[in-house]
């Protein structure tokens, strides 16, 4: 039986599960705005304790990456991903997320030929290209002005 790309898509179409894609950006948005919220909520706190914004702001990051290393750990976050999907991919808290799965996974392999070798697997691509980018787009922006 040959496939033709017409009937390769027919059985795609058929294999693949049925998305509520409603649902799904719904509670995305919902939860990546919850998770930003909750930031704000420390960055304020923070603030009226007498940090000025950079401050703040840099101690904001610290506990919400800090926060989402230990929800990986505990198998929390996966659990909110499963029905948040990209909600808990956006905020600083994917990147952390990502880290630490990769960190958690290798660590059978030892330190550094597990975890040293293996944390930047899902990360590492995002930390190249996006620096990458940033490098060419600043270059073109230095040369233009």
């Amino acid at each position: 039986m040959k496939i033709t790309p017409e009937l390769y898509g027919d059985m795609t179409r058929q294999a693949s599960p049925k998305s509520n894609y409603k649902v799904n950006i719904t509670t995305a948005f919902l939860v990546g705005g919850a998770i930003c919220a909750f930031g704000q909520i420390i960055l304020s706190l923070l603030e009226g304790y007498g940090l000025d914004r950079t401050e703040a702001g840099t101690w904001t990051s610290i506990i919400l990456v800090g926060l989402s290393a230990v929800c990986t750990g505990f198998g929390w976050y996966s659990k909110l991903a499963k029905h948040a999907g990209a909600g808990t991919l956006v905020p600083i808290t994917g990147f952390s997320n990502a880290i630490s799965s990769s960190a958690i996974e290798a660590r059978s392999e030892g330190l550094v030929l597990g975890v040293g070798a293996k944390i930047f697997t899902i990360a590492g691509p995002v930390i190249l290209f996006g620096c990458s980018a940033a490098t060419i787009y600043g270059l073109i922006y230095y040369f233009l002005k």
